[in-house]
């Protein structure tokens, strides 16, 4: 098992920030269906917690034969999809993801909080099994794998028109005013002997991928969502 915290600033509110997701997320799944690389929705309804509320339940099943290395796709059937179950109460996700591989699974807590990603003891203060290493994610200026690079992306050059917020310098952390958090604990387990290390750490690389791009997305997209999906925001669509 290999447990990491990912910290990811935004320079948006939480309140904003949920309504980008939701913006972001229906852009990407169109996307991936014209491509046919498919997001089935198995599932989508209301669901009741004792302990947190109100919120909504998705069963997706995410198709991945073409995304997996080659090394990978020889060990794992030709019709490859995770499926990822999310319960959302935003600011509070649990997203837990597994295969018809029985000993590989992904687990993910999500928090959102309008801060720099100081809060050390945002998922309790409780010691763990597994010692958890930090990785801070910066939307600006972490690289991105070259394939996905755009120039209208491009955090260090972008400023947005409607918010005029931007363009983001060396240290916007620090100076930023709005600024969130997002804060992803992510448990990857692969339960094979003499794979087990290397998979683990390549699955945390492709989510570290997905989650600058995401969020880096999310920003740069801005001007197209900021004020004019509010009515969705209650839709509570599962986070990435």
């Amino acid at each position: 098992m290999l447990l990491k915290e990912y910290r990811i600033c935004m320079p948006l509110t939480v309140e904003e920030y949920r309504i980008g997701q939701l913006y972001m997320i229906s852009k990407h799944s169109h996307e991936q269906s014209e491509r046919g690389e498919g997001v089935e929705v198995v599932q989508n309804e209301p669901y009741e917690d004792p302990e947190h509320g109100s919120g909504q339940f998705t069963e997706k099943r995410i198709y991945l034969n073409n995304k997996l290395p080659s090394w990978a796709r020889a060990v794992v059937p030709k019709i490859f999809y995770v499926t990822e179950k999310a319960w959302n109460y935003y600011p509070y996700t649990i997203t837990g993801n597994c295969s018809f591989l029985p000993k590989f699974s992904i687990h993910i807590e999500t928090k959102y909080e309008d801060n720099k990603g100081n809060n050390d003891k945002i998922f309790g203060s409780e010691a763990r099994e597994e010692e958890t290493e930090v990785c801070l994610v910066d939307i600006a200026y972490d690289e991105i794998p070259e394939r996905h690079y755009k120039e209208s992306e491009d955090l260090r050059y972008f400023k947005s028109k409607k918010t005029e917020r931007g363009v983001l310098q060396e240290g916007w952390i620090d100076t930023q005013d709005p600024i969130m958090c997002s804060y992803k604990l992510v448990t990857v387990k692969f339960e094979v002997w003499g794979l087990q290390t290397r998979v683990e750490q390549f699955v945390h690389k492709v989510i570290r991928d997905i989650l600058l791009l995401g969020h880096k997305q999310a920003f740069a997209w801005v001007d197209e969502w900021i004020g004019e999906f509010i009515s969705n925001a209650g839709n509570n669509e599962m986070p990435v």
